[in-house]
């Protein structure tokens, strides 16, 4: 923890160094004529139509450097402006009526003079300002024109690739690009001659050990994560991460040591080895998108990230495979044409037959993720409704999204919208194999999580994968975007809007401001958890206070520490609050009506802490619940009752109505216990027995003694009660307990008889609870006067 603050602090120091260094440094002022010229051949660019899209990157690289400049020119004399502002408001307004007084020839001149140096410096900040925007709208401009070029170019029509007339045509330009290739003389094939005469040894090791890794490197790999799970290797899921990339190192390196040792041949020329140098590119490729795919439909169903029959993970690996494949063809192809230009038709000929087998690979993988169910617990009764997660819809999505993909490209294709169709199926099957990577990154790091913590892979399930699993997924959009066709200048455009900031109003909200904002929050309470854990484990236990007033100390640090860090936080980042103070207004009038009861917590909590009427671990009562104290926060108290349920009391029933200690200041405790005794019996023995058996009782104090009282004769019997102290009133029940167990067997033994409640009931006139008697005459009389009944 000691050296997470150090590097902490030392960070803060370093940022807050640069920062100042930035600020010190004054800004430059352009030269505004060669700006002049620079915009002037802008506007004309953009204002001519042949201009090629690499002159207006040109242009708009120049444009967005003197945009910098004019940006960093605004800020020019600043801290001088504002102090010619404060000082011209402190001489106040100058008088404009004739009636009203005039003002004095010295501060007359003094507004003139700071008039004067104001102007004089806010006529280099006015020009930055104006040139900012003219810079920034022909950026704008520029973006308009290279969109609407890009959109034209998606929307071009060539013709139909399944007209035999074109595949001749293809064939041809395949074979005249391939043969200028293979008939290509190196650039100096005697010298390479002699090297390879004198490096043959080196060649011949080379290509036999990158034979080797190509062909071993992935049955090693296997070989080492299965010997890590059978030793039981700690953080297996870590190891296994890690082991698994062999799988895309290994043969990588085995074919860039082939390429290289044909290279040392000499036998290839200048675009031969160019396209033999990509070989390691294409295979790396292939490597890591397969190796995505067996990260995410892996054999091991406990690995599996989306989780499918073993038979359909399978598949989904095997079409993979044929992605794979029509990429290293359509890589080929593109290599192969590489300062050759074509046909119109022939990359659309050739890619006819890659595209079909990618969206078939696509289409099948689409319907197999579109089926994607997660797995049901047994006991789900057969009448609800399954549950579909967050992961279950997004995959169903994304395989809809593959199948209508798959069958879309193939038509544009072959309609002879040919850039449109290679502008989609590439960039969704990049997207899908992004967010494979971002899946399996995010499972490493969850497993790297639970090894720190010590979890496990019940890490996987904890909150803090999710956070990583964002993070990766915000990482991964702009290499989405740069897939979907997004220029390079669109991002860096985008994030320069994002560092701008934000005006609300007058002020300007900067990202910065809020990594300055969360950098010194985050230093502030880390320190405050920091001196709290050094208070409670090592000072206040070396102190004579009790637990409750200890608590209380670490408690009130802590809010004053986050309290301190807000502030803190605040004033490093700039923020200014004077812009709250409206809602501030508005909030006051919530609070003193709806946020009344909050508020009175509130104020209580922080009572309950400095006074200290109860503390953590006390015995209480209040409002008719008793327990112990086992919380005491700012807006309410935990009580843990005797049944092991927690009752939450707000802090104002805790100051404001009447409260019952048993354990405030010590645990000394009254126990009482009655007990009576049959008329008759010797009130003397009985009262000398009591006294025995509660003395008798180790926790009993003996000053002050325990008492036996004779306090009435009652109707069934003679009422004694033991008063007793205890050592700790939390064992009352305990004693009780044995008290009355040692008083029942000493009365037997003594033949002193408990007597119990015993009752006579008497009947005033117990002749009408006997049946009375009828004779015949009053059966008859019944039969006649009864009526028949339907």
């Amino acid at each position: 923890m000691t050296q997470m603050l150090r590097f902490a602090l030392s960070l803060t120091a370093l940022l807050v160094w640069l920062t100042g260094a930035a600020l010190a440094q004054e800004p430059v002022l352009p030269d505004f004529d060669e700006w002049e010229t620079v915009a002037s051949t802008a506007e004309a660019a953009v204002d001519d139509a042949d201009t090629t899209e690499t002159m207006l990157e040109v242009q708009r690289a120049r444009l967005v450097e003197y945009r910098g400049k004019f940006d960093s020119a605004r800020n020019l004399n600043a801290a001088r402006i504002s102090t010619l502002r404060e000082q011209l408001a402190a001489l106040g307004t100058a008088p404009e009526s004739e009636i009203a007084e005039p003002e004095s020839p010295e501060v007359a001149a003094s507004r003139e003079e700071l008039n004067r140096q104001l102007n004089t410096l806010l006529n280099p900040v006015q020009r930055a300002e104006a040139a900012y925007l003219r810079a920034d709208a022909l950026i704008g401009q520029i973006d308009v024109a290279l969109r609407d070029r890009q959109t034209e170019q998606l929307l071009e029509v060539v013709p139909t690739p399944l007209n035999p007339v074109h595949w001749r045509t293809a064939i041809d330009d395949l074979a005249t690009a391939a043969g200028e290739i293979a008939v290509e003389a190196p650039t100096n094939a005697e010298a390479g001659r002699r090297d390879l005469l004198s490096s043959l040894p080196a060649v011949l090791a080379l290509s036999v050990l990158g034979l080797v890794l190509i062909l071993r490197g992935h049955h090693w790999s296997t070989a080492i994560v299965g010997r890590l799970q059978r030793f039981g290797a700690r953080g297996f899921g870590i190891w296994r991460f890690v082991v698994s990339l062999l799988r895309i190192i290994l043969p990588t390196v085995g074919l860039f040591l082939l390429v290289m040792s044909v290279l040392a041949t000499g036998w290839l020329g200048p675009r031969g080895a160019a396209l033999v140098k990509l070989i390691p590119v294409i295979g790396g490729a292939m490597l890591g998108v397969r190796w995505v795919a067996e990260r995410v439909f892996s054999r091991d169903e406990d690995e599996a990230l989306i989780l499918l029959p073993a038979s359909e993970r399978k598949a989904v690996r095997f079409y993979v495979s044929i992605i794979t494949g029509t990429i290293i063809l359509g890589a080929i192809i593109d290599a192969i044409f590489d300062g050759h230009q074509p046909a119109e038709t022939t990359e659309a000929v050739l890619r006819l037959p890659v595209m079909l087998f990618s969206a078939f690979a696509l289409f099948r993988i689409g319907r197999i993720l579109h089926g994607h169910n997660d797995p049901q617990p047994e006991e789900t009764p057969v009448s609800e409704e399954p549950r579909i997660s967050t992961l279950s819809r997004v995959v169903r999505g994304l395989g809809l999204g593959a199948m209508i993909v798959a069958i879309l490209s193939p038509l544009l294709l072959i309609s002879g919208y040919y850039n449109a169709a290679v502008s989609l199926l590439p960039p969704y099957v990049s997207t899908l194999v992004l967010l494979g990577l971002v899946m399996t990154l995010q499972r490493f790091l969850a497993d790297v999580y639970g090894a720190v913590t010590g979890q496990g892979v019940q890490a996987r399930d904890a909150l803090m994968p999710v956070f990583f699993g964002l993070i990766l997924l915000l990482l991964s959009l702009p290499v989405m975007a740069l897939a979907w066709g997004a220029r390079v200048t669109d991002l860096t455009e985008l994030w320069a809007l994002f560092s701008r900031g934000f005006a609300f109003g007058e002020t300007r909200v900067r990202p910065t401001d809020f990594l300055s904002f969360a950098v010194i929050f985050v230093i502030g309470y880390a320190a405050t958890r920091l001196i709290q854990g050094a208070l409670r484990s090592n000072v206040l236990p070396k102190t004579r206070m009790d637990i409750g007033g200890q608590n209380a100390i670490v408690s009130g640090i802590g809010y004053v520490g986050i309290f301190l860090a807000a502030l803190l936080a605040i004033t490093g980042a700039g923020i200014d609050l004077s812009a709250l103070a409206y809602v501030a207004g508005a909030l006051s009038v919530g609070i003193g009506f709806g946020l009344q009861n909050v508020v009175s917590n509130f104020v209580s909590g922080i009572i309950l802490l400095i006074e200290r009427p109860i503390s953590e671990g006390d015995w209480i009562e209040v409002g008719g619940q008793m327990g112990y104290v086992r919380d005491i926060s700012v807006r309410s108290t935990r009580i843990e009752t005797f049944d092991r349920t927690d009752v939450i009391v707000p802090n104002a029933d805790l100051i404001s109505g009447t409260v019952t200690n048993y354990t405030r200041g010590n645990t000394v405790g009254r126990l009482i216990v009655p007990v009576g005794v049959a008329y008759g019996t010797d009130t003397k023995r009985v009262e000398g027995i009591l006294q025995e058996i509660a003395k008798a009782q180790p926790i009993v104090l003996t000053n002050p003694p325990p008492a036996v009282l004779f306090l009435n004769f009652g109707a069934d019997a003679l009422e004694f009660e033991v008063r007793c102290y205890l050592r700790d009133v939390n064992w009352m029940m305990k004693v009780k307990n044995d008290i009355n167990h040692a008083i029942a067997a000493r009365f037997k033994d003594e033949e002193i008889e408990i007597p119990f409640a015993q009752r006579d009931l008497w009947l005033r006139n117990p002749e009408v609870l006997k049946p009375a008697e009828t004779t015949a005459s009053d059966v008859e009389n019944s039969s006649e006067t009864a009526e028949p009944q339907v």
